[in-house]
């Protein structure tokens, strides 16, 4: 889980359609009192809607900080919510991991074309796998952590060689370059990389070189814990919202390892907007997209995300964390960004409040089409495991030991009682194309209903007609 306004996790909703609402200069740097008002009900009303207990929001325009606060309940011990407290931001630190590999190449201690067998022994493939591949999802290494929850093994520690003798030894999704598919699992294997070429542990190097300089205060997200820290949360479907238990240590590492405030976050996209602390060409070098060896443009550069909208550049990339999600996207023309962090990892607050805060400091534009539901076989077979979640009835045969060690009788009585007394659904339709991601296929669909109330379904399936569900999971939709 760890992990874009990309969807980096099957959760995701894409701030494409954010994004293209915006359009035109910038309004003039400050928020003016009104529009203060106006984020604080954006932010108020997602947390009402969606049972998600806290947010922590930083916005950058005229390439600095014009506003910071934290809303809601951060944990079960924190008496008042404060935006200096670190939130856990997952795949957001894969920018910092990509940005210590170019670093080091400015060193002269590696080149982002060496091979990981130069680096890394035993990678399957690893000869015909380059640095740069690991940073831009095309090494065709599977995902370790397609999943949005903690799977069985999660509940044990692990060490970044565990993850690599586990899921980078195993063949190849593709051949590197062939194809685009989110890998945490070369993340991993670039902070292995990056830890040999630096001599000293990937957190340190970045501490050093990049958290200093900036002020920036990152911790590790394994020791953001405790009763000083925000703590994670978790709904079955929309029953009670629970404490989410953190994973053992040791899952994300280089593939989204940190935690930070949002003001602190904020601090590093005003150095990329300002083209400070790196050289200019190695922040081009990030946000300039990655192609395939068909020339297909990935739209995914080295750790972000990055393109246009109506003639506007982003670079992007949220993170999910046991209990957290997260985005952050900079508009680096119009010196301006936002960046909001939630504590729990069920509905997408977090993403509807990014794109509402965006079209408040950044002009409007039109909506873009949505694309259609072309799958109509496998929407309709996972509208039959719907009513079954909803009536308690689900039929396990059609989900994975993974999937199944998730559904406990605690989560499978919350969906029942929180999706039955609903009623019968007007609509179940597919909210975009599906795609591959660690070895299974991502459809995300959207229900309606007549009051007006919608729901998100995120689904991973095994390949084939037939193919069982690794991972089914509703949630409230904003």
């Amino acid at each position: 889980m760890a992990l874009g306004l990309f969807m980096v996790r099957g959760m995701k909703p894409s701030l494409l359609a954010a994004l293209a609402l915006i359009a035109t200069p910038a309004f003039a740097q400050d928020l003016t009192p009104t529009e203060s008002a106006k984020v604080d009900t954006i932010v108020t009303d997602a947390l009402t809607k969606s049972g998600v207990p806290s947010a922590s929001v930083a916005i950058v325009r005229g390439g600095r900080i014009v506003f910071a606060k934290a809303y809601g309940k951060q944990s079960e011990t924190i008496a008042v919510a404060t935006p200096e407290r670190p939130y856990q931001i997952a795949s957001i630190s894969k920018q910092f991991t990509a940005a210590a590999l170019l670093m080091l190449e400015d060193e002269g201690k590696l080149s982002l074309d060496d091979t990981v067998a130069k680096w890394i022994p035993d990678i399957t493939d690893g000869d015909k796998i380059s640095i740069r591949q690991l940073l831009s999802h095309t090494s065709g290494l599977q995902d370790y952590w397609p999943q949005d929850y903690s799977f069985a093994l999660m509940a044990k520690p692990t060490t970044p060689q565990g993850i690599v003798d586990r899921w980078a030894k195993k063949p190849l999704d593709f051949q590197p370059g062939t194809a685009w598919q989110y890998s945490n699992t070369g993340y991993v294997v670039a902070g292995m990389i990056a830890e040999k070429a630096a001599g000293k542990p990937l957190l340190a190097y970045l501490q050093e070189k990049v958290f200093k300089p900036l002020g920036i205060k990152a911790i590790d997200q394994d020791l953001a814990v405790g009763k000083n820290y925000p703590q994670g949360y978790q709904r079955f479907a929309l029953g009670p919202v629970r404490v989410e238990k953190p994973a053992a240590r040791g899952w994300l590492f280089a593939a989204g390892e940190l935690s930070m405030s949002a003001s602190d976050l904020a601090k590093w996209d005003i150095a990329r907007m300002n083209r400070t602390l790196l050289p200019a060409d190695d922040w081009q070098a990030q946000e300039t997209t990655v192609k395939l060896t068909s020339g297909k443009d990935t739209g995914y550069g080295l750790g972000v995300t990055a393109g246009t909208n109506d003639g506007r550049r982003f670079v992007e990339h949220s993170g999910e964390a046991v209990g957290f999600l997260s985005e952050n996207v900079v508009f680096p023309d119009d010196k301006a960004a936002v960046v909001v962090f939630v504590n729990a990892d069920f509905s997408d607050a977090y993403t509807s409040i990014t794109g509402q805060i965006a079209k408040l400091i950044l002009p409007p534009a039109a909506t873009p089409p949505v694309a259609a539901d072309t799958e109509a076989s496998f929407t309709a077979h996972a509208r039959v495991v719907f009513d079954q979640l909803r009536t308690g009835t689900l039929d396990r045969k059609v989900m994975t030991d993974d999937q199944n060690y998730y559904f406990t009788d605690v989560a499978l009585g919350d969906y029942r009682d929180s999706l039955g007394k609903l009623g019968d659904p007007t609509g179940f339709a597919l909210k975009r194309p599906a795609r591959l991601r660690g070895g299974f296929v991502n459809r995300n669909y959207t229900v309606t209903y007549a009051d007006g109330r919608k729901l998100t379904v995120v689904t991973y399936a095994e390949t084939g007609a037939n193919g069982r569900y690794e991972q089914f999971l509703v949630m409230p939709a904003e």
